[in-house]
This record gives C-alpha cells, structure tokens and sequence, in this order.
C-alpha cells in the first residue's frame, strides 16, 4: 500500500509553484470557509449557534440567494439544450412564441443543433453577430463580431488577457484599490507585478488622474514596465460609477502613455442613481475620435452580473480592438488551446446583449422581470447604505451601481490590539466577530486592497429583499456590542 506520508508524496506545499502560493480569493477565503462550516453545523444541530441561518454578502452570487432568472432567457435556454421540444404539438402552450422563434433561430447557427458539441474557438459566429449587434445599439458604434471572444465568464478572459501582457515581474498592470481580487490573483499566477492606484475614498472613490501618473512613474524607477490599466465600472468592492468626463481623462492618459485599457464593465446593468449613466469605453474613445490605431481596448461582459445573475452557467465575453493581426492570431492560439466557451453560456451572452425588443410579445414581461429585480437591487442598496452611515465609526459612501458596499470603520485601538494577539488583521477580527455572533458573512477589505491604517469590509446588496431587516438588525446589535467591548 502506498505511503501518504506527505514526506514521501512527489509535490508538497514546500515545492508547487510559488505563485500559486502568492494568489489570494478572499471573496471565498477564511471568513466563507468558517460560515460553511457553520452552517453544516446548523443542519446537523439546529441551535448550535445564536442564529438559525447564515446569510450571506460576501460573493455577487445572485440566484443562489434566490434572485429568479429572467424567463426569456430560460426558455430560449430549455430549448435549445433540448431541440426535440420544439417538435410537439404541446410546446406554444409551454412556452412564449418569442422564445420559440428565437431558439429555433439559435438552432439553425449551432452545427448539428447540438450545444454538447465544441464550437469555433471564439464562440458561434452568428451568436457574435448578435453579441456586435447589441454592442452596437448601445454604443451608437459599430462592433465587428470578429473582435468578440466568448468565454467561460469574464474570469477566463482576464486571465487569457494576462497571460498576453505578462512575460516576466518587471511586467506591471495598473489595478484600483481597492481591486477585486480577481486581478491581483491573476497578476500574481502569471508572474506579473500589481502596480496599485488608490481610489478617493473622500470624493466618492473617484479616480485622479494625478494618482495614476504618480503610480505610473513610481513603477517606471523601480524597472517595472506598465502594459495595461484596469479600470473596473461601475466598481467593485466600491460601487461607483464614472462620469464621462472623468472615462475621457482615462482613456486620453492610456493613449498617452501607451497602455492598454482593461475596462471591466461586467456591472453595465447595475446603475442605482438616477444622475449617472454606464457609458462603455469603447463608446467613450471612439466619441473622442480614437480609432484601431490609437488605443488598445479590451472590455469584459459577463452574464453573472447585471438584472440576470446566471453566474453558474459561465457566460461572458471580451471585445478586443486596437491590437494588430499578428497580436491577434496569439490570442486565438490560446483561446484555442481551450477549444471553446460553453455553448450554454454562449446563447445566453447573446441574449444578454441581444435581449426582447419593442415590438416583441413578450416584451413587457420582460421589461417587468428586468425592472423589478433592478429596482429591488436599488432598495437594498439604499437601505444597507443607510444602516451602515448610522453606525458608531462607520462610513459609507453612496451605492451608485455594482452589487456591493465598502464601509470603513475606525477601529478602536484595543480592537486592534486584540486583532494582532489572534495573529490576523483589524477587519478580519471584526468580520469574524460578525460572523460568530449574526451569521452574517462579509468580507475584509485587506482582501481587496485599501490605504494604510483603514479598515473595511464589503458587503453584498443581494440578499432577499425581505431578508434585509434582519442583515440590519444583526449588524445593529452587533456593532453596538462590539464597540462597548472594544472601546478605548
């Protein structure tokens, strides 16, 4: 019998790669592992804790916290993965002509009908061509479904993006802290240097141009050569949203400069303030005159976000422009190293971007579904927003778009103190006491990144909305209890 001595075992945690060892998640780290484990605990013993649920508002997972999918999307996604549907007699009883009409027309671009079949490497042409088209209604451009790569989730295609602009550590990319940790992890796996650039909290986390010159030149005198510029909006873990003005800035730094621009704009649907519009990069530069040769711009969509949430069916896609045709042909290489995305994620970008019109019968009820999951997004957003402001030592800065909060709490000293004695950061403490005593599973802010001597946490708007009071009661009670504790 073999040995499992991890002595005698060929790879140990003393020789895998070391940048697997580097790369950090904290939006599943420590804080969510605990919660897990708790919550089995729950279910195998119901009142061996002082609550009854965990309830999460770590992670943008909407249908997991019981965001319903959007029907149109479901049907047309029903039957396509089951084209024989279309042949009974019964089925314009069981589903919307609209959905009918589109499946079949989905059918006839997929060859054998088959969606358990690989596709071209960068997705199903005439599913791109949906993809252009919708990319073209919103930006008043015109997009070429050439540009388009499909990919499993937006996550893939940071991650083929990396692997491009990365050779050696004196590579840097320009990432916002706070980042997600999606960046910083796929910067640290491919060998890369993370060059930060801080948010203003004080304005709202707005982006300065001066801060990305100051970080830009401070990289250059230490040898680091900066390829790319990630900008996240609207933002996550903060929440912003861009003004135009401040994208052109941007975007005229990054031709300046020579760096390619990185526009994660997966959260384009979510925009909860009625004075702030999404405006894509790509409609930004061209707006200002820049064409293929003056910048290079690669944006990510995923279906995860937005009013559809479909995070476990890996949907998404990068449009790449400005980069030439032998650069080109090297990212359709690697994306055929992985053959293809899903093709069940495939359909769904195209309905994401591609979605009922004027005109359509089930138009209303979509816009129904679309509306209403939105504007509860919203709610929750202005409710949690509102609880934390009114917190002892807490701020929080105005929900504008995305799916989260980041507060900052002035921690007191012997909070601190106590921190340091259980060998862990301020906010993690304080996220772990949360968790211990409500249930309630947020995320520290040194998991995203923040300026020296702050503390943070992000947290979720995706809740149920009836489960919101409760999210605000347990914290309430909590902070109170937690600052008479640890009070100076």
């Amino acid at each position: 019998m073999a040995s499992t001595s991890n002595d005698s075992l060929p790879i140990s945690i003393h020789n895998i790669n070391p940048k697997v060892l580097e790369c950090e998640y904290a939006v599943r780290g420590e804080i969510v592992a605990l919660a897990q484990r708790m919550e089995k605990e729950l279910l195998i013993n119901p009142g061996s804790h002082a609550f009854d649920e965990i309830l999460y508002c770590n992670i943008g997972n909407p249908h997991s916290l019981g965001q319903q999918p959007i029907t149109f999307f479901r049907e047309v996604l029903a039957l396509c993965e089951h084209p024989s549907l279309l042949e009974r007699n019964e089925i314009k009883g069981l589903f919307s002509e609209d959905a009918i009409k589109r499946a079949s027309q989905i059918l006839k671009q997929i060859p054998g009908k088959a969606t358990g079949a690989y596709s071209h490497s960068q997705g199903i042409k005439e599913l791109r061509d949906a993809i252009a088209e919708g990319i073209k209604a919103r930006d008043d451009f015109p997009a070429d479904p050439n540009d388009i790569f499909l990919t499993n989730g937006a996550s893939p295609a940071v991650h083929l993006v990396m692997q491009l602009l990365i050779s050696t550590e004196k590579d840097g990319i320009l990432c916002p802290i706070p980042q997600y940790p999606l960046y910083s992890a796929s910067i640290a796996l491919h060998g890369g240097t993370l060059v930060p650039y801080y948010l203003d909290e004080a304005s709202g986390w707005g982006l300065e141009i001066s801060e990305l010159k100051k970080q830009l030149e401070s990289a250059k005198s230490k040898g680091i050569s900066v390829r790319a510029l990630v900008v996240i909006n609207p933002g996550n873990p903060t929440g912003q949203v861009l003004t135009k003005e401040n994208q052109e800035q941007i975007v005229k730094f990054c031709k300046q400069e020579g760096l390619v621009l990185l526009a994660d704009e997966v959260y384009q649907a979510n925009i909860y303030v009625p004075d702030k519009k999404f405006h894509s990069f790509k409609k930004i530069s061209r707006s200002m005159g820049y064409g293929e040769k003056d910048i290079s711009l690669v944006s990510f969509q995923s279906v995860s976000k937005g009013y559809y949430g479909e995070c476990g069916k890996r949907g998404g896609y990068m449009e790449i422009t400005g980069f030439s045709a032998d650069v080109r042909e090297q990212i359709y290489k690697v994306a055929s190293v992985n053959l293809c995305s899903n093709i069940s994620g495939q359909i769904l970008a195209s309905l994401v971007m591609n979605p009922p019109k004027v005109g359509d019968h089930i138009y209303e009820s979509y816009c129904a579904e679309r509306d209403g999951i939105l504007s509860s997004l919203a709610r929750r957003a202005k409710r949690l927003e509102a609880a934390f402001n009114s917190l002892e030592n807490v701020t929080c800065n105005k929900a504008e778009g995305a799916m989260y909060l980041f507060p900052c709490i002035k921690l007191p000293e012997k909070a601190i103190k106590a921190a340091e004695e259980a060998d862990t950061t301020p906010d993690t403490f304080y996220c772990r006491q949360l968790l211990n005593a409500t249930g309630v599973v947020v995320v520290p802010g040194s998991g995203f990144g923040q300026v020296a001597g702050t503390w943070h946490f992000r947290c979720t708007v995706l809740p149920p909305e009836n489960k919101i009071p409760d999210v605000v009661s347990r914290l309430t009670d909590f902070h109170k209890a937690f600052m008479n504790e640890y009070r100076d």
